[in-house]
């Protein structure tokens, strides 16, 4: 039988646009979320573009920053997604900056020597209207696995238009059959990893 324990999972996207304006990262996002629901985890977005996230590598960059309330939800959670676009075939600057905020917890372990992020799933969705997703993918895996992340199998997803297209994602009048299969894969992949990670954690150092 399926564990249907519940888990949280928080997506922060990375659009450059804040709230209100129409984003494809943010819908892929929920798309991603809708799909983890199915597998009895509950998500939550945050458009981080939405806070004035100050530029550094620790938990905390002092007065005004808006990490650390988005870092408290990312704690509370056992799955991470991360969400951008695609511009000149790289992450947006905002997913850099959450990589390098993300950096501060290399220095925030447990008493058994434990990144705090350890045992937590992190998983990506990518959207553009050029391509760029692998790399972008590459890169991001890249990043959260240092940082102490697990990545499940098969754990993105993306759409890019053709080369040298203009199309955006929002603007499909459907989700391609590949795309919403892969975002089914990678929702139930990591909410299997997520649990079984919950059940045996990683060894101490």
């Amino acid at each position: 039988m399926t564990d249907t324990a519940s888990l949280r999972a928080l997506a922060l996207v990375c659009s450059l646009k804040p709230s209100p304006a129409p984003s494809s990262s943010d819908l892929i996002a929920r798309q991603v979320l809708a799909q983890l629901a199915e597998h009895g985890v509950t998500g939550e977005v945050v458009r981080v573009a939405d806070h004035d996230v100050k530029p550094g590598v620790e938990v905390d960059m002092g007065e005004g920053d808006g990490w650390p309330a988005i870092r408290e939800k990312m704690m509370a959670a056992d799955i991470l997604v991360v969400s951008t676009p695609t511009w000149v075939g790289h992450m947006s600057s905002i997913a850099q900056r959450v990589l390098e905020r993300l950096d501060g917890e290399l220095s925030e372990t447990d008493d058994s020597g434990r990144p705090l992020v350890a045992g937590k799933v992190a998983v990506v969705s990518v959207v553009g209207n050029e391509d760029g997703a692998h790399k972008i993918v590459a890169d991001l895996f890249q990043g959260l696995g240092d940082i102490g992340f697990t990545i499940p199998s098969q754990g993105s997803t993306y759409w890019n238009d053709q080369a040298m297209g203009g199309t955006d994602y929002m603007a499909l009048d459907e989700t391609p059959e590949a795309v919403a299969s892969t975002t089914a894969t990678l929702a139930a992949n990591a909410a299997h990893l997520a649990r079984a990670l919950r059940a045996t954690p990683y060894p101490g150092s």
